[in-house]
């Protein structure tokens, strides 16, 4: 069975109550919210790894 959840190492740019804003080319002129409820979110060397669907990141444009 094929998971539909993924992994993407990002840069964080901001954070509200309900959502972040991430990049995955460091460049807030492309950034894209996330909301808290759908993703998880792991600190690592600077940058993020937020676990999120795989619809999610295709909605967005991270992968």
């Amino acid at each position: 069975m094929r998971s539909d959840v993924i992994d993407i190492e990002v840069h964080l740019h901001h954070e509200t109550a309900k959502a972040i804003l991430v990049s995955d080319s460091g460049d807030k002129d492309s950034a894209v919210w996330l909301p808290l409820s759908q993703i998880e979110i792991e600190p690592e060397n600077g940058f993020i790894v937020v676990t999120m669907p795989e619809w999610l990141a295709e909605e967005k444009g991270l992968i």
